[in-house]
């Protein structure tokens, strides 16, 4: 199981726009595809963005045109590019990681970072 820490959450008015990054401990072995979930206080958890080793994203309708994923394999470290921040988008947001061999669209994450909170004021 790798390790996961996330960063640059806060609190950002509606339209705003923050950066969130998740550095990874761990190799290509252990690490494939990366992501960011979210959890609103009862609601279900969402996957929000994915970004594989070749740079293939996927991102949840909601956010679609409005947050960017990316990684930089080399410092093994994901970003989140969130612009045009809702209310509705108020969650902790979860740095997430599959290990190899796994279908990333059809699996849950192997690995889980602590989380870091989102609040979008109107």
């Amino acid at each position: 199981q790798v390790q996961l820490v996330e960063s640059g959450g806060g609190l950002v008015q509606a339209g705003g726009a923050l950066r969130l990054s998740c550095a990874a401990s761990g190799s290509a072995f252990t690490i494939n595809a990366m992501g960011w979930y979210r959890q609103a206080p009862g609601k279900q958890r969402e996957r929000v963005a994915v970004i594989t080793t070749g740079g293939t994203t996927n991102y949840a309708d909601s956010v679609k045109g409005r947050f960017t994923i990316s990684r930089d394999n080399a410092k093994n470290t994901v970003y989140l590019q969130m612009n045009s921040l809702k209310p509705e988008d108020t969650a902790v947001y979860y740095c997430t990681a599959w290990p190899p061999r796994v279908y990333y669209l059809g699996s849950p994450p192997g690995s889980w970072g602590q989380g870091t909170q989102v609040t979008v004021s109107s």
